[in-house]
């Protein structure tokens, strides 16, 4: 599907298809176009769209160049990312003279919302170039908005770990589940620092083709500001990746202290039934000679005689703390 917008004053107005309005389109957006669209539209421009595989490639030679005087930059960009399995796929920025065209086969959240805001307020959509620094723009505010609710989530399953109120955690915390959110919030990170690796990589490349080209002061300076937005919003992410590893060892600890707990408890009932258990074993024994056996009181002697060696390890215990 090819959609093209055209400036108006500075706002973009979407137009169906390139009819008419051909030569005034600034922006075209491809997504998931034919091999129809694909040929039709080369042959308008004189530039070659990148495909699929050709988007994937992982060089940076292969994401990064200039060809018959066109820009081509491809970066990783997600979508679904409100949940935490967001889909990762590379989204292509060609710059040829004055306009931009993106190859998209996934639906990221700021190729919805950056053409309803371009055609209510001016962003500088004048060119092509202007078009992507704008959208640009948008795409990082994106993944700031993303970094910051995983943030928040994350800060509150730090809550969950070491500000619970209650007796017994092992009966109220599902830790398998804290680590099954651990790890997927783990995942979200590193997806998102895979993007803004890519994003770094483009910015750059789009500031040094801005100063070849010498592109109006205004859009040089955005470009440095969202060079500096990305470098922020990379530290931050690895801020988070730190904390996300500080939680899962924190997360195995509480485990092993819950399973030390639970070991002990059966180390002290071993202990606190252990003289009882001994006491029972000597009148057990079927001796002929034995003192208590043909006393009237004998049978009640050793039953207290057994109750009382079990207490006396357990108040042992419970003045020491172990219990």
């Amino acid at each position: 599907m090819i959609t093209g917008y055209v400036n108006d004053s500075g706002r973009l107005r979407q137009v169906e298809g390139l009819g008419e309005e051909y030569d005034g389109v600034v922006w075209i957006d491809l997504m998931n176009p034919s091999h129809a669209e694909e040929d039709d539209l080369e042959k308008r421009l004189g530039v070659d769209i990148p495909t699929k595989d050709e988007m994937e490639e992982i060089e940076i030679s292969s994401r990064l160049y200039y060809e018959n005087g066109a820009s081509f930059m491809t970066a990783i960009l997600p979508s679904r990312a409100d949940g935490d399995d967001p889909e990762m796929a590379p989204v292509s920025f060609v710059l040829a003279g004055s306009r931009l065209i993106t190859v998209r086969y996934h639906e990221p959240r700021a190729f919805q919302t950056f053409p309803i805001r371009a055609e209510k307020a001016p962003m500088g959509c004048d060119t092509g170039e202007g078009v992507l620094v704008a959208l640009l723009e948008a795409i990082v505010d994106r993944l700031a908005d993303i970094l910051e609710r995983a943030g928040g989530e994350i800060d509150a399953i730090s809550r969950n770990i070491f500000q619970h109120k209650g007796a017994k955690p092992s009966k109220s915390r599902d830790f398998q589940q804290v680590l099954q959110s651990i790890g997927h919030k783990g995942d979200l990170i590193s997806n998102i620092r895979d993007s803004l690796v890519t994003m770094e990589r483009l910015i750059g490349f789009l500031g040094q083709g801005a100063m070849q080209r010498k592109s109006d002061k205004v859009i040089r300076e955005r470009i440095k500001t969202l060079s500096r937005d990305v470098r922020s919003l990379a530290d931050h992410d690895s801020f988070l990746s730190q904390k996300i590893t500080f939680l899962l060892d924190a997360t195995l600890g509480m485990i092993n202290i819950e399973q030390n707990a639970i070991i002990k408890i059966f180390s002290v009932a071993a202990v606190v039934f252990l003289p009882p258990t001994l006491v029972a074993s000597i009148y057990g024994m079927n001796f002929v000679h034995m003192p208590e056996l043909n006393w009237p009181l004998g049978y009640p002697f050793a039953l207290g005689l057994m109750v009382l060696s079990a207490i006396l390890p357990y108040l042992f215990f419970k003045r020491r703390g172990w219990l």
